[in-house]
């Protein structure tokens, strides 16, 4: 358990949204399970004054602002009054008040779309934003799903051998831990070798480079899982497209983790063409790790 003097607190971004109050869910739950507190965040940010407000208007709308992270405090506190709730109201727009304030967060939690998303708009531009540039990591929390603990809790996480990879599967063994749950590690193959590649290699065994790939992938998986030897961890090896596979696997899933960036995402993105797929369509929470907070150490290849 933490000091919670100096622990860094679990960052939630509350503004009152529906989505927004399932987030608050899984960020009191975090925190509860990690001995941390919870920093509940609104970002005040009026971006179509063309002059300057009355310090009356300026006045209600500070007094407006309040009240929402009051209600998120209140929500908080019913939720878990053992968890020692804080909060803050930020000024900006709530992607850039996050990021500031996830740099000393533990992680960052905050929902699917907020109150300024557009009709339709399936992810909100704060989440995918906070989910590509956060140095730590960031838990998107899709509505009307419940944390579960116990052995029904299942994480999924994706493994590439990526920097970012690696540090998903850090962290959801660090969740099924707190959860009591369990890890399916999953990896998928392209058959580059095959006729049914788009440009099949020549002179390619593909059979042996799968052997030596699936191989190479359960030796990382176990050495990582060292760290946490009473999580039950399974691993998955597949020919199957990444987004289908993990998307798949979500259906009974309690979160899916993986990196922001795999091996196959051009530099210029700062989200993986696979993240950026599950945030999209992903049937639980899925948490988005940066190569950054990468903390383990994999044997040599």
């Amino acid at each position: 358990m933490s000091d919670g003097l100096a622990a860094r607190p679990v960052l939630v971004g509350y503004d009152d949204s529906p989505e927004s109050r399932h987030a608050l869910i899984w960020a009191v739950e975090e925190a509860r399970l990690r001995g941390l507190p919870v920093l509940v965040c609104h970002a005040l940010h009026w971006p179509y004054a063309l002059k300057p407000l009355s310090e009356d208007v300026m006045g209600q709308i500070d007094q407006a602002a309040q009240e929402v992270v009051d209600e998120g405090v209140r929500r908080a506190r019913e939720l878990a009054p053992d968890v020692d709730v804080r909060r803050i109201l930020g000024r900006g727009s709530p992607a850039a008040v996050l990021l500031e304030l996830g740099r000393a967060a533990e992680l960052t939690v905050l929902g699917l779309r907020g109150q300024g998303g557009f009709e339709g708009l399936e992810v909100g531009s704060a989440s995918v934003q906070v989910a590509a540039h956060c140095v730590g990591p960031v838990i998107v929390v899709r509505p009307e799903l419940q944390p579960r603990t116990g052995p029904d809790a299942r994480i999924v996480v994706g493994l590439d051998g990526s920097p970012a990879s690696l540090a998903a599967l850090d962290l959801a063994l660090d969740e099924a831990a707190l959860r009591l749950g369990t890890v399916t590690v999953l990896c998928c193959w392209a058959d580059c070798g095959s006729s049914s590649w788009p440009e099949p290699l020549p002179f390619v065994d593909s059979r042996a480079l799968r052997r030596g790939a699936e191989a190479r992938f359960r030796e990382v998986a176990a050495h990582l899982a060292q760290k946490r030897p009473d999580v039950p961890v399974i691993t998955e090896f597949v020919t199957e497209r990444p987004q289908r596979a993990l998307l798949d696997a979500t259906r009974d899933a309690t979160l899916l983790v993986l990196g922001n960036r795999g091996n196959e995402s051009p530099p210029c993105l700062l989200l993986g063409p696979v993240t950026q797929a599950a945030l999209l369509e992903a049937w639980c929470p899925v948490a988005v790790t940066p190569a950054a907070i990468m903390k383990p150490r994999i044997p040599p290849g």
